[in-house]
């Protein structure tokens, strides 16, 4: 079958793979209602970012190494697991230092203005998203399971591959960018106090839970 007589199929796979609930959509989300949709784009960026080099380590055969090598994968999943709990943890602490903190925001202060993210803001959630998504042993399984349904025999593998990344990383990014307006419309309510707290408390006990998950992931 013909490349461009797949790429519906590949898109609607693409879009319900983005709206399922994981560690991306998370901090995607956290990022704009805590601090604005802008704050969101280098997340999404650096998420899109180790999302497109493992599908090039697909394309390359790396991806394959990686899933066969035993030592490949509890590196990655070590690595992955320990820097979800961080997040996890370091969501605790915020909302564990913002418990004695004033219920509600001052009278004078609009809570929806957000300040703009610096550049060392922004590179830090770019590193983060990029992190999060390359220290998964699970997405070298799923490139290696999921783009060959759409390579079609006689289209070179890691062109086809880059090209097919191409356009995940599109979907993707509109997806999660369309989320983080949602949530930034709503950011003055999550940016109350009392609220603020309650969510990072429960996010960071979602963002443990995925990363014990993860560190008790077998092959």
């Amino acid at each position: 079958m013909d490349l461009l007589a797949l790429l519906p199929a590949f898109a609607v796979a693409v879009l319900l793979i983005s709206a399922s609930p994981g560690p991306a959509m998370l901090l995607v989300f956290r990022q704009a209602a805590f601090r604005g949709r802008r704050a969101a784009v280098p997340t999404v960026l650096g998420l899109e970012a180790g999302l497109y080099l493992w599908a090039l380590a697909a394309g390359a055969g790396l991806a394959a190494l990686v899933a066969a090598s035993e030592v490949a994968f509890v590196v990655l999943r070590v690595v992955g697991a320990v820097f979800l709990v961080y997040l996890g943890v370091k969501a605790w602490r915020t909302a564990w230092r913002s418990r004695t903190g004033p219920e509600a925001a001052p009278a004078d202060t609009d809570a929806s203005i957000t300040p703009p993210v610096s550049r060392g803001g922004w590179w830090a959630a770019f590193g983060e998203g990029t992190v999060v998504m390359l220290a998964n042993p699970k997405a070298a399984f799923f490139m290696i399971a999921f783009y060959p349904q759409f390579v079609p025999a006689n289209r070179p593998l890691f062109a086809t591959t880059a090209l097919l990344a191409a356009v995940q990383v599109l979907i993707e990014t509109a997806f999660y960018l369309g989320l983080a307006a949602v949530a930034g419309r709503a950011g003055a309510w999550f940016r109350r106090p009392r609220i603020r707290r309650r969510v990072d408390a429960v996010s960071g006990g979602v963002l443990v839970a995925l990363g014990l998950r993860l560190a008790t992931t077998t092959r």
